[in-house]
Formats: structure tokens, C-alpha cells, sequence
């Protein structure tokens, strides 16, 4: 698609076929694999754009069955090359209301804040989003961890918050468990987005267990980014025996080399997991999302009359 729409757009990239792009994606820490996603997004011009490349998502994650999508997009990169917030927020939407019309998939947006960017450009970014904060979720850190603490971003977190947005963010990746506190502590996240090092720390898992805290556990992405060495290392049935409301969840998944159902097989097959393990994880998937608490108990519903 990145090579499609920059004819379309008449865009140069660095690749002149799907090999080519392909060979790029071989990652050895999260900033690798930021400079190709960056350059992936500058062929993002229209609003035709954006809704071709969600609607291909949804396509896609509804071909694994997935019922219900929280996704991030970042803004920000965007108005770094002059496009307005209107132009991809309106392309995104249509393509999730053409999805819940045609198919009945529901999907929520999360406004992503990027973390290598200081707070100021941040509240720049909520602003221009007020139009369209009755169609979005939440807002969200990404982009690189190491070296941006979540209290860096505590007062456009507490702004979002005032407007009614659910509050993520991603901490605990490369970042050391001191970030999943300062997210729960300073930001007051409702969610933590990968996690994985707060198992260095005996208490932090403590208190994520005791607040049932979900964990957007993203397996394929982590063996990529080398966040683990292979997959029978990952912590993810660690967490579930410590007590911890993990999830299962892919992570770019054109770059990471799997959607939904690659995730689930990878942690099934690598780490032995139970049936049981595995209602678990799609059960908390749906405790731990933005639904509200009757959306959440039909999908529960249909977890429990589905087949072990």
C-alpha cells in the first residue's frame, strides 16, 4: 500500500518495489523500525488516503474475526508536513462507520501524543483535535520510550482527561519499570501499553494485579524489536500466572510481520498455552477495553458460548 499510494501521490520513496521495502523491515531496537514508519507515513496526503488505509485494517483484522479494534494514529507526524488534523481524522472515521454498517466490527480511535516531541506540541495537537473528541476514545504515548518519562507529558495528559478522554500509554517497552509507575502515578493511565519490564520489579507487579491493570501485551513486536530474544522466552504466561490482566495484540502488524491470529498462534505454540489460558486472554481483552459495561457483557457472552 506505502508503494501504491505514493504513485498515487506521486511521492518519492526509497523503495521502487514490495521486495525492496520488505528487505527494510529487519529491526534491532524500536528507532529502527520509527525511521521506516516515518517514511512510510509521508505518502499519507488525502483523506482518501487515510480511509483506504483503515478500511484495509479492518479488512484485515475481521479476516482474523476480531470483533472490536482500538487502534492509535499520530497526528502529529502528519502536521509535521503541513496536513491538517481534519484530513486524517475524517478518512479514518468514515472507514470505521462503512465498517460497523457492512460488516458490524466497532473500532475506537486513540490519539496518540509522540513522546520524542516536547508537551507544548502536544496541546497543539489536542486542540486541533476538539472537533472530533466526541469520536475519539483516548489519547495515548508513543513513539520512542528511552529518554521521555511519561511525566514529561503530565499536563496535556491531565487536560485530555478534563475533556473526557480514557487515558493509555505505552511504557515499560524499552523504558525501565520507573515509566509503567510514573504512567500510573503521574499520567493516571487507565491502561499500560506493552508492560514487559515492570517484571523487574516485584512490587509494581503487586500493584498491577491488585488494580487489575491490562496490559496490551504485543508478542510479535517484541520479538522483532528485540525486546525478547525468542518467542519461548516471552513473558507473556508469566504474566497470567502472576496474576496479571494481560491481553494479546498486534502491533503495526505490516511491519511486524503478523496481525491477530499470528500473535495468538506465536505465544499459543511457543509457551504452551491452555485452552483456559487463551479465554483468559480474549476475555480480558474485552474487560480491558474502552466498551462500555454492556458492550463488554455481549462479547464476554459470546467468549463463554464459544467451544474450548
Amino acid at each position: 500500500m506505502m508503494i501504491a499510494l505514493a504513485r498515487r501521490n506521486r511521492i518519492s520513496i526509497p523503495f521502487k518495489s514490495v521486495e525492496e521495502a520488505r528487505a527494510a523491515y529487519r529491526f534491532t531496537r524500536l528507532q529502527d523500525f520509527l525511521d521506516l514508519y516515518y517514511e512510510g507515513t509521508k505518502v499519507l496526503r488525502t483523506e482518501e488516503d487515510f480511509f483506504d488505509l483503515t478500511m484495509a485494517y479492518l479488512n484485515r483484522a475481521r479476516a482474523d474475526n476480531v470483533r472490536h479494534a482500538e487502534f492509535f494514529f499520530d497526528p502529529q507526524g502528519h502536521a509535521e508536513r503541513g496536513l491538517p488534523f481534519s484530513v486524517s481524522i475524517s478518512g479514518i472515521l468514515t472507514a470505521l462507520s462503512l465498517a460497523r454498517a457492512q460488516f458490524g466490527m466497532t473500532a475506537k480511535v486513540i490519539l496518540c501524543f509522540l513522546r520524542h516531541l516536547d508537551e507544548e506540541h502536544a496541546f497543539q495537537t489536542l486542540t486541533a483535535a476538539e472537533p472530533w473528541l466526541d469520536r475519539i476514545a483516548a489519547v495515548g504515548l508513543a513513539s520512542s520510550e528511552l529518554g521521555h518519562p511519561p511525566e514529561k507529558f503530565a499536563r496535556v495528559f491531565a487536560a485530555s482527561k478534563e475533556r473526557g478522554l480514557r487515558l493509555c500509554a505505552h511504557a515499560g517497552e524499552e523504558g525501565p519499570p520507573a515509566y509503567v509507575s510514573q504512567a500510573l502515578d503521574i499520567l493516571g493511565v487507565e491502561r499500560i501499553d506493552h508492560g514487559n519490564r515492570a517484571l523487574e520489579d516485584a512490587d509494581l507487579v503487586s500493584r498491577l494485579a491488585h488494580q487489575e491493570m491490562t496490559l496490551t501485551v504485543c508478542p510479535l513486536s517484541n520479538l522483532n524489536l528485540r525486546v525478547i530474544d525468542n518467542m519461548r522466552s516471552h513473558p507473556l504466561k508469566r504474566m497470567l500466572d502472576l496474576g496479571l490482566k494481560a491481553t494479546v495484540n498486534s502491533d503495526d502488524p505490516a511491519f511486524f510481520g503478523g496481525y491477530m491470529s499470528a500473535n495468538f498462534e506465536a505465544v499459543i505454540e511457543a509457551l504452551d498455552l491452555s485452552a483456559e489460558n487463551i479465554r483468559t486472554l480474549a476475555r480480558n481483552s474485552f474487560t480491558g477495553s474502552f466498551l462500555s459495561e454492556g458492550e463488554k457483557r455481549a462479547h464476554l457472552a459470546a467468549i463463554d458460548k464459544t467451544p474450548a
